[in-house]
């Protein structure tokens, strides 16, 4: 019984979230619009990343890179046809990430802990030079600027993105995102991941190939960072090499400790809870002022306090 009720309490929960979701364009203003749905894309970018961190416990700050290479890739098939094509966008940026996240798994899983972490960072950085300096096909410093496709299937029914739609369609890609996810954390791959984090060695030891299920868990976490990435080009109509650079992943890190590592839906929160408070403060101080500080201190008394996050504190609270 108790399993059921908390079954029922969990879906009414997703219910009500999403209603609101859906309902908040149509209520907020334009800014606040497009600043919701922005949270949302960098949630997806954190969730990704809880793959590895929470279930795997392998820290990336390759993440990046994945997210970067979906936007160039969204980028491409954007300015390569005309009209630009949504689909083909998502197309090219899932395999420019899923090719990217492939080839970063197969030498970084071979190492652990520290390790790992600096060998994704290294390779984040070496897409991001490539992407700096080969100037004819990725734009350089200066990025790449194209038009947003138009939501619809070309040839049979296409109609121009609005900030609601766009919006819906976000909305709708991190929600299914979110189902899949959570569904692959709790089945039997998932489980292995759990005790991967959990056992290395003793996971290795009754049989599982430990580093064929780690390979697969970053190319599953890089293939929904690079759908994030699509998402963001779509939204903003602009890919640069800023967002390949490493600092990119230090903040998906930092979504997931400020929301919950391990729970897929707390470094949504947490992308909301930073991007929020770094608005707020930047309002509140000036451009003059480094609010980065203020944010900061927030942060180290957050992980003092809340080591569990946003959502591991709540939920403490309601189980008293």
């Amino acid at each position: 019984m108790t399993d059921k009720r908390h079954t029922i309490v969990y879906w009414t929960g997703f219910c009500v979230v999403m209603a609101l979701l859906i309902a908040a364009p149509l209520v907020l203003p334009e800014f606040w619009r497009r600043f919701l749905t922005e949270i949302l894309i960098w949630g997806l970018l954190a969730m990704s990343s809880d793959i590895l961190i929470g279930y795997t416990g392998m820290v990336s700050f390759g993440h990046s890179a994945f997210f970067g290479l979906g936007m160039y890739g969204a980028a491409a098939a954007l300015l390569m046809v005309a009209p630009p094509n949504l689909l083909l966008a998502l197309i090219f940026g899932l395999v420019a990430a899923a090719l990217v996240s492939t080839f970063v798994a197969y030498f970084s899983t071979r190492l652990r802990d520290i390790y790992f972490a600096i060998t994704t960072l290294i390779f984040s950085q070496i897409f991001y030079v490539i992407i700096f300096t080969w100037t004819e096909v990725t734009g350089g410093e200066n990025g790449l600027s194209f038009r947003r496709p138009a939501l619809g299937i070309p040839g049979i029914w296409t109609t121009p993105f609005t900030s609601e739609t766009l919006h819906w369609f976000v909305l709708a890609v991190v929600a299914a995102s979110y189902l899949i996810l959570r569904r692959i954390t709790q089945s039997p791959f998932g489980m292995v991941l759990q005790s991967i984090r959990e056992n290395e060695p003793r996971t290795r030891a009754i049989g599982y190939p430990v580093e064929r299920y780690k390979i697969m868990a970053v190319m599953l976490s890089g293939l929904f960072a690079g759908l994030a990435g699509v998402l963001y080009a779509i939204q903003n109509r602009f890919a640069a090499p800023d967002f390949v650079f490493f600092l990119i992943s230090g903040e998906a890190v930092i979504f997931n400790v400020m929301g919950g590592i391990g729970t897929l839906v707390g470094p949504i929160v947490g992308a909301g809870t930073f991007l929020l408070l770094r608005e707020f403060l930047g309002r509140l101080f000036g451009e003059q002022f480094p609010y980065l500080i203020p944010l900061g201190f927030i942060f180290i008394v957050m992980i003092i306090f809340l080591p569990q996050g946003i959502l591991g504190f709540a939920r403490r609270w309601l189980n008293r």
